[in-house]
Parts: C-alpha cells; sequence; structure tokens
C-alpha cells in the first residue's frame, strides 16, 4: 500500500473515531434524584433533567446536583456557656439542595460552606444560653440552629430540614458538681414535701381538737377506744390513767339527771 494512502486511512480512521466519542459524550443520563446544570461558553444556560439529556461538547458543560438529602456530622465545638461553663458539643444536620442553579453558582462548594456555617451557628446560639437549658432544652435549641441555618442558606438553595444537637459533654468536676446540685434539690423536695405533711396534720388536729372541746363525749369515747386498742395488743399488764376530766361530761349528765328525780319526787309529795 502506498504510505500515503496508508496514512490518510489511518487519520480518517482517527477522526472518525473521535466523531464518534464526541458524538457518544454529548448523551448524559441523570437519574430521578439529579440535575445537570448546563453552561454554555461559561455562561449559565439551563437545568436539564432526569432522564437522557443532550450536552453539545467543547461547547457545552454539565455539572451535576444531587437533590438527595445530606446527612452531615458537625464536629465537636467548644462552647462556652452563658454562665461560663466550657462544654463540647457536637450535632447532625439534615438538608438538601432545593435550587441546583444557585447551589453551583452562588457558593463555591455547597457541603463545605454549609459545614463551616453550621459549626459557627452552633457556637453561636448556644453560647447565648446555659447550661441546664443546654441539658433540658433541646428541642428549643434544634429549632433555633435549624431556623438560622436555613434562613442563611436560602441564597445557596439549600433547605435545613433538621437539627439534632447528639452530645454535650462535660468535664468530670462538672459532673461532680451538676450530682451534688441535683442530689441538694432532691433534699429540698423532700424537706418540703415533709413539712407540707406535717402542716397538714396540724392542722387536721388542731380540728379534731376543736371538736373534742365541743363534746366532751367524744372525749370519754376516743379514750375508751384507745383502751380497747392497747388492750388487743400482747400486754401482760397495762397502766392506764383515768383522769376526771374524762368522766367530767357524764358525771354532770348524771348530777343533772338525780337532781330532776328528786325534784319530781318532791312535787309529787306536795301533792
Amino acid at each position: 500500500m502506498d504510505p500515503v494512502t496508508h496514512s490518510s486511512t489511518l487519520f480518517f480512521a482517527a477522526l472518525l473515531f473521535l466523531l464518534i466519542s464526541l458524538l457518544l459524550s454529548a448523551f448524559k443520563i441523570l437519574r430521578e434524584y439529579e440535575r445537570g446544570v448546563i453552561f454554555m461558553l461559561g455562561r449559565f444556560h439551563k437545568v436539564k433533567g432526569p432522564g437522557l439529556i443532550i450536552v453539545i461538547p467543547i461547547i457545552q458543560q454539565m455539572v451535576r446536583v444531587d437533590l438527595r438529602t445530606v446527612v452531615m456530622d458537625v464536629p465537636s465545638q467548644d462552647v462556652i456557656s452563658r454562665d461560663n461553663v466550657s462544654v463540647r458539643v457536637n450535632a447532625v444536620i439534615y438538608f438538601r439542595v432545593v435550587d441546583a442553579q444557585h447551589a453551583i453558582i452562588n457558593v463555591e462548594d455547597y457541603l463545605q460552606a454549609t459545614s463551616q456555617l453550621a459549626q459557627t451557628t452552633l457556637r453561636s446560639v448556644l453560647g447565648q444560653h446555659e447550661l441546664d437549658e443546654m441539658l433540658a432544652n433541646r428541642e428549643m435549641l434544634n429549632t433555633d440552629i435549624q431556623e438560622i441555618l436555613d434562613n442563611r442558606t436560602d441564597g445557596w438553595g439549600i433547605k435545613v430540614s433538621n437539627v439534632e444537637i447528639k452530645h454535650v459533654d462535660l468535664n468530670e468536676s462538672m459532673i461532680r458538681a451538676i450530682a451534688r446540685q441535683a442530689e441538694a434539690e432532691r433534699t429540698r423536695r423532700a424537706k418540703v414535701i415533709h413539712a407540707s405533711g406535717e402542716m397538714e396534720a396540724s392542722t387536721k388536729l388542731v380540728e379534731a381538737a376543736t371538736k373534742l372541746t365541743t363534746e366532751p363525749n367524744a372525749i370519754l369515747l376516743r379514750y375508751l377506744q384507745t383502751l380497747t386498742e392497747i388492750a388487743g395488743e400482747k400486754n401482760s399488764t397495762i397502766l392506764f390513767p383515768l383522769p376526771m376530766d374524762l368522766l367530767k361530761g357524764v358525771m354532770q349528765t348524771q348530777e343533772t339527771n338525780l337532781k330532776a328525780s328528786s325534784e319530781e319526787q318532791i312535787d309529787k309529795s306536795k301533792k
């Protein structure tokens, strides 16, 4: 074969292979959760996908964007609370891209940018609260952080759906101090409950004493009831004093009855 002809054949074969490669590279397949941001000669053209799309080689370039929810761990941050307690806090955020154009054009790396913003926001928000609020009101803090992140990432085409604080780590001395505080609080509550019970019991005793004072026979009945309870116990000898004041009401009643009987007999004798 003529060398010139052979060279021409190789050139056309290479050119044909290049054209086929360019033609095949023009076809792109995007999954349901993907979008393609198309740039034409460096300028934004449109967002395409999902499915089969055509990208003109050399003239157009495509950047893939994943629209699925991203679960990102926020590294542990050193936070000083409002009551000057140093703690280490980490969290997890859930976000996704809702506008592929803004996520590619408005920020260089939206994943890195969101991570850094989450770290600074976590320190800023938690630093405005006391330690007790961090431990007891996590739902409120999660909501505050989520709203701040969502507002700041809106220009990046990102929606922050949830933020969860995972751990609030304390040093050993602070853990012991919290344990002492909890013990003191439980002791205080026990004393308050005991005092309330004593107050209620004393009120009832005063009411009972007032009732017994107005009813002399009731005192005698209570005395006899106590005697019955003691007699039921396994005691060989019982010394139980009997105050005469308890019998005063009964004796006055008997005297009144005797006096009335005497007067009745005198009246009959006179007749």
